[in-house]
């Protein structure tokens, strides 16, 4: 039995933390980040107080305080799952095997924050997971175990999340800590010539180009389905799509009018055009919206 700390937030550090209970661990605390006022119930948080375990919730883990309930708890081993403070060394090599970071890449590829998403947007055909050592430099530390996983030509940002990276991850954990634990484990040493850094998926990145090739602009809505949501403007409204189709023109001459026009309304879609090809928009959400048919919202907005 693996007694430890967990240091996390919200549907993947609960599901961790209902993993490593199920299988007869001690988890003898939970740190999770302070909710603000307008959050959501952490509902890592939720869960461990519904089992009784000790929760701890520092505005900064540099604190003497985090350390020092660290310190108190007497772990074996240190389990970070989706953790968005900073975690400095002080901190994490306080448990008896130090601590396993998750980070759903492979590092050093996309190495920061939003590394589930920038992999679909630049077309890659594979991703993965890595559990690794924390060092002060973000998701640097030396390598314990990596899994990868395909990227379909169709698949979204939620499904590779969900269907992949998530349940993935959650085993990964477990037999990360069993290995360190045991003393069982290798640490490899991350190859900078082969790093790459990306940051947040915000707006100015998911805002669509459509003087791009079909391909990267589709490959942008994959990246943004379901968050935050690839954006431009149609009938002078803001709209995030969702639910699309890409059609490749093999001729030029496939294709008539200019980038970003809809050139084209089904009873289900509207098409859109973009270099060598065009979107096929199902579903989109208009800004303050809800999300709906785009042939719907088409017809209601297009320009008379």
């Amino acid at each position: 039995m693996i007694k430890l700390a967990l240091i996390g937030q919200q549907d993947f550090g609960k599901a961790v933390l209902e993993a490593f209970i199920a299988r007869g661990d001690q988890v003898a605390g939970v740190f999770c980040k302070p909710e603000g006022p307008s959050e959501r119930p952490d509902s890592l948080r939720l869960a461990a107080q519904a089992l009784g375990i000790p929760i701890y919730q520092f505005a900064s883990l540099k604190s003497p305080e985090a350390e020092q309930a660290m310190r108190d708890l007497q772990p074996d081993i240190g389990i970070m799952a989706f953790v968005l403070q900073f975690a400095p060394q002080a901190f994490v090599n306080i448990p008896a095997h130090g601590t396993i970071q998750y980070h759903p890449s492979l590092l050093p590829k996309y190495r920061g924050p939003s590394s589930i998403s920038w992999p679909i947007a630049m077309g890659e055909t594979q991703t993965g997971l890595t559990i690794f050592r924390p060092t002060d430099g973000l998701d640097e530390g030396p390598v314990i175990l990596q899994k990868t996983c395909d990227i379909g030509p169709n698949d979204t940002l939620g499904k590779i999340y969900f269907n992949s990276l998530f349940p993935l991850g959650v085993q990964a954990m477990l037999e990360a800590a069993d290995l360190v634990v045991n003393g069982q484990h290798t640490q490899t040493i991350q190859d900078e010539t082969q790093a790459s850094y990306q940051g947040w998926f915000k707006s100015d990145e998911s805002q669509i180009h459509w003087g791009q090739s079909v391909d990267q602009v589709y490959n942008l809505i994959r990246a943004c389905n379901p968050a935050p949501g690839a954006w431009t403007q149609l009938a002078g409204v803001k709209v995030s799509l969702y639910d699309c189709h890409k059609h490749i023109s093999r001729r030029y001459e496939d294709v008539q009018g200019k980038t970003g026009m809809v050139a084209r309304v089904t009873d289900t879609s509207i098409f859109i055009n973009a270099q060598g090809g065009q979107i096929e928009v199902l579903q989109l959400k208009p800004q303050g919206g809800s999300k709906m048919n785009a042939a719907e919202f088409w017809r209601a907005n297009a320009p008379q």
